[in-house]
């Protein structure tokens, strides 16, 4: 029996024939907007509104008489959608997001933990939220007590003496904290001129010590990826202002013979400043005050919980002995007399105020949220759970990949990619293959003194049911470079967008999206309406 024409879709009724059902050209079908999501922009229609408000029935004030020529006509180049079409974009795009919510961020060095909603929620409370850094000492008595408590709270776990929370992130805190150095070296007479930066450190290091105006002499690292004391006694001079140490290393490894090269510095009148971005391996166990740091950096947004990427905002206090109290940068929060809480400016030795106001407050509450809910033992097991974490992958893929440092590991392992290379497969190919797995990449191609590193860092968040499954990804993934290697070096298969020329991107960012030019005789407004 014949189908019916009214009952046929995608037809051309001047052309059926009931024996040919779908004669005529029907539209292809396209994945929806959800898979393949667009510009705002290129979405745009004129005219469409996302409001719709009734006449006004009242007189209307005479617009351009109150502002004159900063009077607007029109918007100009923005998009015209209805309120569900926004709606429906943002929270499409938000889907593709990767977060810590939906899982695991292996990075190493990054220390992407997880962050508690209480902290959030504490950070949150009005009178935290809305505290104004311009209200008199006076009215805040509670924001200053967080700061102050927070402080003492640092100074315990970092067996510091003093500490600012003014600067904003890791690289800022190393900036002040070398400031401070200089500081004391001027103090003395002389500002010496260079600093000692492994080739283990943080990439930040060396820029922030040039910055400062220091020259830069690199240490290379032994065969366990340690300071080589030898050499380490050869460099240091009078010359020498300080070390920059990152402990534990960038490779994961402990400074064993920290107190060692502690003195090898102070007996040459040089300082020992220590990246404490890895302070996530120290916690509750051991105090870089206690083994001969005289200046450190914290990153509050890794060790501390508080939202860590994005651009921000982040928080790196820097703490220090009591030779380098006096250059703290001002003002600092100080018990008056009476009890009360206030700010002291009268620093004459200071560096000066490296932030305006006194640093990223929220971050603040967040870390101090996290310090109290945790306590001594808390945050004691914290390390402990990120050190057998990071210790429990290490044994589980070593094999599949090679391990170039056999000393112990602390809260991250880095292993290469030479058993791949023979392959052809690269560690960027396997992080981007790691993406079709669902998990976000390890740590590509760093640090440096490892070729092809593969740095992973699951910190204390992470389940054992968690780990397997990223553990269970990278054998397979160990396995294809082995059997199917062009799977790997095309890799990744699964996402909206495949693999980028990342060469060009890097060459020719095309970062703004710009509205057509208007053709000659139409005006600029008008093409900007008609995208």
């Amino acid at each position: 029996m014949a189908t019916a024409v009214a009952d046929l879709p995608f037809t051309n009724s001047a052309q059926q024939d009931e024996t040919k059902p779908f004669v005529g050209t029907p539209r292809k079908a396209t994945t929806h907007t959800s898979q393949n999501e667009g510009l705002i922009f290129e979405k745009s229609s004129p005219g469409k509104k996302a409001y719709r408000l009734s006449e006004l029935d009242v007189p209307t004030v005479n617009a351009s008489a109150l502002l004159g020529d900063s009077l607007r006509e029109d918007l100009g180049a923005m998009p015209e959608m209805s309120e569900i079409e926004i709606v429906r974009h943002f929270t499409r795009l938000s889907t593709w997001n990767y977060a810590i919510d939906l899982g695991m961020f292996p990075l190493g060095s990054c220390t992407m933990k997880y962050n508690g909603r209480v902290n959030e929620a504490v950070s949150r409370l009005e009178g935290i939220a809305e505290a104004h850094p311009y209200q008199p000492e006076s009215l805040s008595q509670g924001a200053l007590g967080i700061m102050k408590l927070l402080q003492d709270c640092l100074l315990e776990i970092t067996g510091m003496d003093a500490i600012t929370l003014q600067p904003a992130a890791g690289a800022h805190g190393e900036f002040t904290g070398i400031l401070m150095v200089r500081a004391y070296h001027e103090s003395k007479g002389n500002a010496r001129k260079k600093v000692l930066v492994p080739d283990s450190a943080h990439g930040t290091n060396p820029a922030t010590a040039a910055v400062v105006g220091y020259q830069v002499q690199n240490l290379k690292s032994n065969a366990d990826g340690a300071i080589d004391l030898d050499e380490l006694r050869k460099a240091v001079d009078e010359d020498t202002a300080a070390l920059m140490l990152t402990n534990p290393s960038t490779i994961g490894v402990f400074e064993s013979q920290i107190h060692e090269i502690a003195d090898i510095l102070h007996a040459k009148g040089a300082l020992l400043y220590m990246d404490g971005a890895n302070m996530n391996a120290l916690v509750g166990k051991t105090r870089p005050g206690d083994f001969g740091a005289d200046v450190m950096h914290l990153n509050l947004h890794k060790t501390f919980s508080t939202p860590h990427g994005g651009g921000g905002p982040g928080s790196g206090p820097v703490a220090c002995k009591a030779i380098l109290e006096p250059f703290l940068p001002t003002p600092v929060v100080v018990e008056r007399a009476d009890g009360t809480l206030g700010f002291n400016y009268d620093r004459p030795q200071s560096v000066g105020r490296v932030r305006m106001f006194y640093g990223n407050f929220g971050m603040f509450v967040r870390a101090l949220a996290y310090t109290l809910a945790n306590g001594p033992d808390g945050l004691r097991q914290t390390t402990e759970d990120a050190v057998l974490n990071a210790n429990y992958i290490r044994a589980k893929l070593d094999g599949y990949f090679d391990l170039p440092y056999k000393t112990a590991s602390m809260h991250e392992v880095v292993f290469s990619d030479k058993l791949q290379a023979k392959n052809g497969v690269k560690t960027g190919d396997m992080g981007k293959r790691l993406i079709d797995y669902g998990f976000h990449a390890y740590t590509v191609s760093f640090p440096m003194i490892v070729s092809g590193a593969m740095m992973i860092e699951p910190t204390e968040s992470e389940s054992r049911e968690e780990l397997d499954l990223l553990i269970e990804a990278l054998q397979q993934i160990a396995r294809e470079a082995a059997e199917n290697p062009e799977l790997v070096k095309t890799a990744p298969h699964s996402t909206r967008i495949r693999r980028l020329d990342e060469t060009a991107a890097a060459r020719k960012p095309v970062l703004r999206w710009k509205a057509p030019a208007a053709p000659d005789g139409v005006e600029p407004d008008t093409a900007a309406k008609e995208w």
